[in-house]
């Protein structure tokens, strides 16, 4: 199958060209002027932009869907949802919860590769614990949470194939710092997180490997002229990557800014953190084992109050980083795409439009909306 956009600017080395562009069996095979049409669709987008699909690496579910509870079929519902906001790639992220229960989301994640498959494309597994610090628990279920165990992690990545991608783990935790590379080598990268370790513990948990910091400023102790902490070490690193939920609730558009201007945007990645409730109404959802009441599009916890994931889309996570930062729209799409591929090993396939690359891209209107997703090569949502 093979398909032809034309009279389309292409996102190419991080500016605009205008350029067509070729799709053949799922893949780019070629970026040109005036290729010709042959047997291929043509589809002429009229002068819109085309950036590579977005990466949303941490999310817990949408369209009444929580991850931790999701059937094979709930699972692709959430990728034909994510497709029409720009997705083309995501890890589906497992709360903290039971080892049976961790195992039963592991066993659905699998099943939903043998099933049939429209959306974006779930691209693996990510692990929100169960290695995390209680007094920064935020969403987890403390009596859950326990210290390093490789032997449990091995297990799971055993039955998952090798597919989890990421995991959060709180540096402070018994025997975690020394556990990073241990983990790396089951092929998980690590992020830091829900943690309110010191500088020195941050830092070692770097040297060791950690490439990221999960949802960088939210459960997490904060930065103090003495006692710089976490979020001082991630903020530092030269190499970390810092997610960021840009909802305006999680994030003030000032420390989004300094955020960026602190790390430079080829290390921030854009997340939703999102829950079932994201493209729905307010009302009372689970996250995991918790009751979560949304309240004006933010969700908190029914009991504590503690805010929980969001309800956050990954187009309207543009539109903000957009609002909040005053920069061009070719500046910001690494961020969505560039960035998290590379975090997540991928960059070989995704995360920029360049031939051999999955067929993964979004058309964007004049007013930076999504108009059109492709997820490998197909055409999954239309305005």
């Amino acid at each position: 199958m093979k398909t032809l956009l034309t009279n389309g600017f292409l996102y190419l080395n991080h500016g605009f060209e205008q350029k067509d562009l070729l799709l053949e069996d799922g893949i780019i095979s070629e970026i040109g002027d005036g290729i010709a049409a042959g047997e291929a669709e043509v589809i002429d987008l009229s002068g819109r932009k085309v950036v590579p699909g977005f990466f949303d690496v941490h999310t817990h579910g949408a369209v009444n869907v929580d991850v931790n509870a999701a059937s094979a079929e709930d699972l692709e519902s959430i990728c034909r949802f994510f497709a029409s906001k720009g997705v083309t790639s995501w890890l589906c992220s497992v709360l903290t919860d039971t080892r049976e229960q961790t195992l039963a989301c592991i066993e659905e994640y699998k099943r939903w590769k043998t099933i049939e498959h429209k959306g974006a494309n779930l691209a693996g597994i990510h692990l929100e614990g169960p290695f995390l610090c209680a007094d920064y628990k935020g969403a987890m279920p403390e009596h859950l949470l326990q210290a390093a165990n490789l032997e449990l992690l091995k297990e799971y990545q055993k039955a998952a194939e090798g597919e989890i991608r990421y995991i959060t783990v709180s540096p402070e935790v018994e025997g975690i710092v020394d556990m990073i590379p241990e983990i790396k080598k089951l092929g998980i990268q690590v992020a830091i997180g829900h943690s309110g370790a010191d500088y020195d513990t941050a830092r070692a948990a770097i040297a060791n490997g950690a490439m990221a910091a999960t949802h960088t400023g939210n459960a997490m102790k904060l930065l103090h002229q003495h006692f710089p902490a976490i979020w001082g070490a991630v903020l530092e690193d030269d190499d970390l990557y810092c997610e960021m939920i840009c909802d305006g609730r999680h994030l003030h558009p000032g420390t989004v800014r300094l955020i960026i201007k602190t790390k430079g945007l080829d290390r921030v990645v854009a997340i939703t953190d999102s829950i079932m409730a994201s493209g729905l109404p307010d009302g009372k959802y689970k996250l995991g084992v918790n009751d979560v009441i949304v309240v004006d599009g933010d969700a908190k916890l029914a009991v504590g109050n503690s805010r929980a994931g969001s309800t956050l889309t990954m187009d309207v996570a543009l539109k903000n980083l957009l609002d909040f930062t005053g920069r061009p729209l070719e500046e910001l799409i690494p961020v969505m795409t560039e960035n998290p591929a590379k975090l997540m090993g991928m960059y070989d396939r995704i995360g920029s439009i360049e031939p051999g690359k999955d067929g993964d891209l979004v058309v964007l209107d004049e007013n930076n909306k999504v108009a059109a997703t492709f997820a490998k090569g197909k055409m999954q949502f239309q305005e």
